[in-house]
């Protein structure tokens, strides 16, 4: 997980201790008005420098366009909140868009009155088919290696850039 976070957030990569990084058991999420039950995708533990304490990253791929996705990412976040607040000290979660169609994605949840702001919530997010695959292709990343389909390269996408620059 250490090579993702490198690759998409290398700011917050230098922020981690990676030698203690581990997967955590799956979370189960109960919907309390809907009743609906889903599981978390990636949860793990790491160390956080800064802080000098251990954090959570909550990486949720989505592989379609879902209008109140923003709004399940804050659910999964105050439900992690809610569970884990007293162990750890920050909980950042990540979004990974993996369709085949480049949209944007929206990554915030706000509340508000005219007068005052009462929630924003944002979460960090991954448009794979918006990355820009020729910055990754000689990476030597292995998740840039694997995700480099997703990101739009093709063999042939390849051949014409490399004849673009050397024929």
């Amino acid at each position: 997980m250490s090579a993702f976070i490198e690759l998409f957030f290398p700011e917050l990569d230098k922020l981690l201790d990676h030698r203690h990084t581990r997967f955590l058991m799956q979370e189960l999420l109960v919907d309390i008005v809907g009743g609906e039950k889903r599981t978390l995708d990636l949860l793990l533990e790491t160390r956080y420098l800064e802080l000098d304490a251990y954090i959570l990253i909550h990486i949720e791929p989505q592989s379609y366009q879902e209008n109140d996705f923003h709004e399940r990412m804050f659910i999964y976040f105050s439900r992690l909140f809610e569970r884990h607040r007293k162990e750890y000290k920050l909980i950042i979660p990540i979004a990974v868009f993996t369709a085949d169609e480049a949209k944007e994605e929206k990554n915030t949840l706000e509340m508000s009155t005219p007068q005052q702001p009462i929630l924003r919530f944002e979460f960090m997010k991954v448009v794979l088919r918006k990355q820009p695959w020729r910055q990754f292709i000689d990476s030597g990343n292995p998740v840039a290696a694997a995700l480099l389909a997703k990101m739009g390269y093709t063999k042939g996408k390849s051949e014409k850039y490399a004849w673009r620059i050397y024929g």
